[in-house]
């Protein structure tokens, strides 16, 4: 069995790799990857390539149809995920997050791939101050990233059918320890200065809500919707993942980090403009479809994992906002050097 993953040189895609190798040994495990981000190790142990069978590099936006033939489900991460990024590069975003990834879908579909793994977002909900948001609520995106999700979503589910099933999993916020550390993302980025400043600066006022999982857990998450069957959630379904007890306003993120590093100052910009983004999200359509692939990791030993991780790693750049672990500075490097146009194009060499 063929398992095709686009976007794997990311932050998601080594705890993926290794949660299917892990759980189907025999299956023939294959990226694709434009590889932005792909040299970029954070981690002492073995490159995470190396439990594939074979690692393709390419733009989805020119993807070879035939790299699908005989897989049986693709896995899409490919994706611009990152806002500073998105707001930059809009059309670009919608370029690979939306069209491409359609396009994509298209071809699997026409070339008998069954099953078709479409990573989303909870940030589809924008601002969402009053209950927590189901899978039916309302959405309200705010950014191109969040977006392009809600269009590849609606797109998605005009392809899906018995043959094809498709899966979008609404994800929470991203945070953990990943061979591919990403230092933009809330929680990971707390840590960072908690352990190279000794200080954690919340630029908000802290209320923003946010869900969190564990970037282990979405690769548990992901495992799921590869070994669903349609009785299990039918031919298509949206899926909030995360888990109910992972909401939190950002104040309570760096104050739980305290807990874990008594000695860290935290502080809060209480005269700070008010973050939209905020919301708080149901997770129970989950834990029904999916009792037995639910969030093992919490925020304690999250944040433990975060810390030993780069500690691990002899992690000390207190200046890590101009680090190559913020993806924003990578492609702005890319750029400079020529290395890629203003699509975002890798250049020819």
């Amino acid at each position: 069995m063929k398992i095709l993953i686009t976007g794997n040189l990311g932050y998601v895609g080594p705890g993926l790799v290794k949660e299917l190798r892990k759980y189907h040994p025999n299956a023939t495990l294959i990226g694709y990857d434009i590889g932005y981000f792909a040299k970029h190790i954070t981690s002492s142990m073995i490159c995470p390539e190396s439990f594939l069978d074979v690692q393709y590099y390419g733009d989805v936006r020119s993807f070879d149809p035939t790299i699908l033939n005989g897989v049986h489900t693709v896995i899409s991460l490919a994706a611009i995920s990152n806002d500073p990024i998105g707001n930059r590069f809009e059309q670009v975003t919608l370029d690979i997050n939306y069209l491409a990834n359609l396009e994509i879908a298209r071809m699997a579909k026409e070339r008998g791939v069954q099953k078709f793994v479409f990573a989303s977002s909870c940030s589809v909900y924008g601002a969402a101050e009053d209950a927590p948001r189901t899978e039916d609520s309302t959405l309200n995106p705010l950014t191109a990233y969040a977006k392009s999700k809600v269009q590849s979503e609606e797109a998605l589910s005009k392809l899906a059918s018995d043959d094809f099933q498709v899966t979008c999993l609404r994800f929470a916020t991203a945070c953990g320890m990943s061979e591919r550390l990403r230092l933009d993302l809330v929680l990971n980025d707390f840590a960072a200065g908690a352990l190279t400043a000794k200080e954690i600066t919340i630029l908000s006022d802290g209320t923003p809500w946010r869900p969190l999982i564990n970037v282990l857990d979405m690769a548990r998450a992901i495992r799921w919707s590869f070994e669903r069957s349609n009785d299990n959630g039918g031919n298509f379904v949206i899926v909030n993942t995360g888990s109910n007890e992972w909401n939190y306003q950002v104040k309570d993120l760096a104050l739980e980090i305290q807990h874990v590093l008594p000695d860290i100052k935290v502080s809060i910009n209480q005269n700070a403009e008010p973050d939209k983004r905020s919301y708080r999200v149901n997770f129970d359509r989950f834990k029904s479809l999916a009792p037995n692939h639910q969030p093992q990791y919490d925020l304690n030993n999250s944040i433990i994992g975060l810390i030993e991780g780069l500690e691990n790693i002899n992690f000390k750049d207190q200046n890590f906002r101009k680090s190559q672990l913020i993806r924003l500075n990578v492609i702005n490097e890319l750029l400079t050097k020529g290395e890629m146009n203003n699509q975002l194009v890798l250049a020819a060499v």
